[in-house]
């Protein structure tokens, strides 16, 4: 598995011919399947042969299973928050996307055993460091990668481990260790 970091909340996640994008601006990288956090209502029509996710529910394709949540405290009549919980070659992911208040218990529910979380690092007007912090600590997960920051050094403070930036995060599902969470900070 290979995770590659394209800025703001955009990420790819690839396994040999199959990958996928969070909240890209474009569609350049040419995925099979793309997540949406935030959408306008309704949602726009998009992608052609790819699988654009922008609304909660279950899906399944390429052998990708995809749970989207909507953030109903988030959500207003124009947009929908929404984060997606993925089970990819073995690894489920978390994408908090563009959550920017903390999950409450029942948002809290079905999002167990999570190997790879995404969650924002920038404070403002996402969730503050310590709210992601926190967050990390409920949800458990073995890797954790921030976005939507400018600067890591006060989300490694508030977390209390450091990191050194890489171009790209390639990992197996037994490299994953089982003691603690690991942060990974990538560049772009």
């Amino acid at each position: 598995m290979i995770i590659t970091w394209h800025g703001e909340g955009c990420f790819k996640c690839q396994s040999g011919e199959i990958s996928i994008l969070s909240d890209p601006s474009t569609l350049r990288f040419k995925p099979n399947i793309v997540l949406r956090t935030l959408v306008k209502v309704p949602p726009e029509e998009e992608g052609g042969e790819i699988l654009v996710v922008n609304t909660p529910g279950e899906y399944d394709a390429f052998g990708v299973n995809i749970k989207g949540f909507q953030l109903k405290k988030e959500s207003t009549e124009s947009f929908i928050k929404t984060i997606y919980l993925v089970d990819f070659e073995g690894v489920r992911f978390c994408f908090l996307g563009h959550i920017s208040e903390m999950l409450e218990a029942t948002e809290m529910e079905g999002l167990e055993a999570i190997d790879v979380l995404f969650v924002p690092g920038g404070g403002k007007p996402f969730v503050s460091q310590g709210e992601a912090v926190k967050l990390i600590n409920q949800l458990a997960p073995k890797i954790v990668i921030p976005s939507f920051f400018k600067d890591t050094r006060e989300f490694m403070k508030e977390f209390g481990k450091q990191a050194e930036p890489l171009d790209k995060f390639t990992f197996k599902k037994k490299d994953l260790s089982e003691k603690g969470t690991e942060l990974v900070i990538l560049k772009i």
